[in-house]
């Protein structure tokens, strides 16, 4: 490996290399690096480790979004048109309060 006396920086060519950016390969000087997260990175380097990565667009998230919406409206159709059904089977009697009142008393 040659030492870094050989090399120059890649900004600033006059000046002879102090470090050797680890993401990018290239020689730099003392002002040129910096250190981050315990790595020696040059500028361009720690400016692209900075910055968030863009997140992909997801265009199945947006359809996903009102099923739990409509499912839970079905759900609550289901349950009145179930109570509903009960009530349209029960006798009239019942409605009225005459079969509540034959069952205390004791009529057929």
């Amino acid at each position: 490996m040659s030492s870094l006396v050989q090399h120059r920086c890649s900004v600033h060519p006059a000046r002879e290399a102090s470090a050797r950016c680890p993401s990018c390969r290239q020689f730099f000087c003392r002002e040129c690096v910096t250190e981050h997260d315990g790595r020696i990175l040059c500028a361009t380097c720690l400016r692209k480790s900075a910055t968030p990565a863009a997140k992909p667009q997801r265009d199945l998230t947006r359809f996903l979004r009102p099923i739990p919406v409509i499912a839970g409206l079905a759900l609550a159709w289901l349950v009145f048109y179930a109570v509903g059904s009960i009530l349209l089977r029960t006798p009239s009697e019942w409605h009225e309060g005459k079969a509540a009142e034959a069952a205390i008393i004791g009529l057929p």
